[in-house]
């Protein structure tokens, strides 16, 4: 596979990546880490013949913590993000799909915005953020706004995004305290490095003082169209404990709720079925590390 002719255009600031945009519209398409949008390219699901990169726009990277919770610039990397201080406690969710992510080379390059942005069903990130109740920050010539991040995604490759907008950064609220909320990714690939998921299940649970589920969240991917939030779950659980008979009703929930297909990786049965087995082992995980302290 060969890259086809295109011209690429470095922008310096959000302003001149919009501008670009506006000049070169619809034949135009932003570029993070290019882990995707390359990969589009040479096998033709992509067919523009301009290519923006945000590589040079400061502001888009790094991370920050504060009281208001995480943020992290769009285009930080996944290594960025599995490797930083900041994971710790309710945010630990994050290093499981960071760090379980495709294979190192890839991990250095492709970026947090671009995991979200692209739409991709079985992205590793949306999921997990999702558990956590993230918001996006988007930028246009018109100012900025927020949105969670599940209204975003509307389908394969289709996010909600104006034609100016860019993602500029992603904000995650302080969890509840490690002692009463715990949280975990479980994803099955067919391979340990470089795969994509075959199914993926995140999972956040707040406890009571007494380990039974005050707030349950979990979110499917690369079973659906989109990363699917179960709100069945939460009403399932609620006032229980993570019990087998429990554990067993809610992977029936998520089993149920899925909405895979058949393809070279898996039919939609056997999706189905890991659905129900890494639902049970992401709460499970989500309660141990409650037990644990966080770890």
């Amino acid at each position: 596979m060969y890259l086809p002719d295109v011209e690429l255009h470095e922008a310096a600031s959000l302003d001149d990546a919009s501008a670009l945009l506006s000049r070169y519209a619809p034949d135009a398409r932003l570029l993070a880490g290019g882990t995707d949008v390359l990969v589009d390219l040479k096998t033709g699901r992509l067919n523009v013949h301009h290519v923006i990169t945000l590589g040079g726009i400061n502001q888009l990277r790094g991370m920050m913590s504060s009281n208001d919770g995480l943020r992290i610039g769009a285009m930080t990397t996944i290594g960025e993000l599995e490797h930083s201080s900041f994971l710790k406690g309710g945010y630990v969710i994050l290093h499981d799909a960071s760090s379980r992510m495709a294979a190192l080379q890839v991990r250095n390059v492709a970026t947090v915005g671009g995991n979200i942005a692209g739409a991709v069903p079985c992205a590793d990130l949306p999921p997990a953020l999702m558990v956590l109740k993230t918001r996006l920050e988007i930028w246009s010539p018109g100012g900025k706004r927020t949105m969670p991040l599940e209204e975003l995604l509307l389908g394969p490759r289709e996010t909600s995004l104006q034609s100016d907008e860019i993602l500029t950064a992603i904000l995650v609220p302080p969890p509840p305290p490690p002692e009463c909320f715990g949280a975990a990714y479980e994803r099955f690939a067919l391979r340990e490095g470089n795969a994509i998921a075959v199914a993926s299940v995140a999972a956040g649970v707040e406890f009571e003082s007494d380990m039974t589920v005050r707030e349950a969240r979990l979110v499917l991917g690369a079973v659906a169209p989109m990363p699917r939030l179960v709100e069945s779950v939460d009403k399932l659980l609620a006032g229980r404990r993570l019990d087998e008979s429990a554990l067993s009703a809610a992977a029936n929930v998520a089993m149920e709720a899925a909405e895979p297909i058949s393809d070279i990786r898996g039919s939609a049965q056997y999706r189905r079925e890991l659905v129900g087995i890494l639902t049970k082992r992401a709460l499970l995980k989500a309660a141990r590390r409650v037990e644990g302290g966080g770890a």
